[in-house]
């Protein structure tokens, strides 16, 4: 009987234990100093200028006023960086339009402040250079690997349209990026979806090929900077700071020094060489345009019609455009 008791006591210390730490846990979600801003980053070269302003120190330079630390937090794609967001571990984002649109649906209080960059050509579908696969038809009955949920998603969509097929004629492999050379490589996909700077460095391994490009398919490559509504509404003056440097990065793009191009290539894993030719295909920006909302509402589209996503909304409804200060 004693023995009994003893079980049940322990038993019940445990669970208590365990409730208690799941509470902690559910109040600790999204917490961090309020004197810490966390800067969500990717390895896309549609985020350069915010990766130059990391280098050179600038946004902690321009903070410092304010008594802000800087935390950059690297994320391998946009899905990842959607979830840190919504779980307030994040305040500030640099994403593609699928993350984009997603995490900025209503209701997870998070919106858009300004635009990254437009690129259509930084997208694009590759296979190996061998490969009997030539044009969009080619892709019907073929494994298609990309990141689940991201813009390359959306262009694989984009492409198979063009000859009239559609996701379900193609088996969707989800991957990582880290992942797509081997995957090619090993022959566990037929072709793969990605992003710059992936695309030039893969295509320039002399195995690989571009098989189409975002341009051809309509892919606007619309890419945003977004903020958690909280953030913002406490402190719009570290928002409007951060995206004053991003400015300053995209207009010192022309002249930018061989030690900072070097670094960027070396951050991004390409050659100056490459960096210098990927950048081309880029149009920074700080400005949210007409174009770019009709573009985003675009990916809501694409996003509903493949059932990936069922929340039908205008973008617009999502946007602040408070925070940018034009000259």
């Amino acid at each position: 009987m004693r023995r009994n008791t003893v079980v049940t006591i322990f038993l019940f210390s445990i669970i208590i234990f365990c409730l208690c730490l799941c509470a902690c846990s559910f109040q600790c979600v999204g917490k961090h100093d309020d004197k810490e801003v966390h800067i969500a980053i990717q390895p896309s070269a549609a985020f350069v200028p915010l990766y130059i302003a990391k280098e050179k120190g600038w946004i902690e330079e321009a903070l410092k006023e304010y008594n802000i630390k800087v935390v950059w937090q690297e994320f391998e794609s946009g899905p990842p960086m959607t979830d840190s967001l919504l779980a307030g571990d994040s305040d500030i984002g640099v994403i593609g339009d699928v993350p984009t649109v997603t995490v900025c649906a209503p209701g997870n209080d998070v919106s858009v402040i300004a635009i990254a960059a437009q690129a259509a050509d930084s997208y694009a579908i590759l296979v190996p250079y061998e490969s009997k696969i030539r044009k969009a038809e080619d892709l019907k009955g073929k494994k298609v690997a990309t990141t689940y949920g991201s813009t390359a998603h959306n262009m694989i969509e984009k492409y198979l349209n063009t000859a009239g097929l559609t996701i379900n004629d193609i088996e969707l492999v989800n991957t990582t990026v880290g992942d797509t050379q081997a995957i090619l490589e090993k022959g566990l996909a037929d072709a793969i979806s990605i992003w710059e700077p992936n695309v030039t460095r893969l295509a320039g391994t002399g195995d690989i090929r571009i098989l189409a490009s975002g341009s051809e398919c309509g892919l606007a490559g619309t890419n945003a900077i977004v903020v958690r509504d909280k953030y913002g509404k406490d402190h719009p003056e570290i928002v409007t700071a951060i995206l004053a440097q991003y400015k300053r990065a995209v207009d010192g793009l022309p002249k930018m020094d061989a030690a900072t191009l070097t670094a960027l290539s070396d951050e991004l894993k390409v050659t100056p060489g490459q960096m210098k030719r990927i950048i081309a295909k880029f149009n920074y920006s700080v400005t949210i345009t007409d174009e770019d909302i009709a573009a985003l509402n675009d990916t809501i589209r694409f996003l509903n019609d493949s059932k990936i996503f069922r929340k039908d909304y205008d973008i617009s409804e999502s946007v602040d455009r408070s925070f940018y200060k034009e000259d």
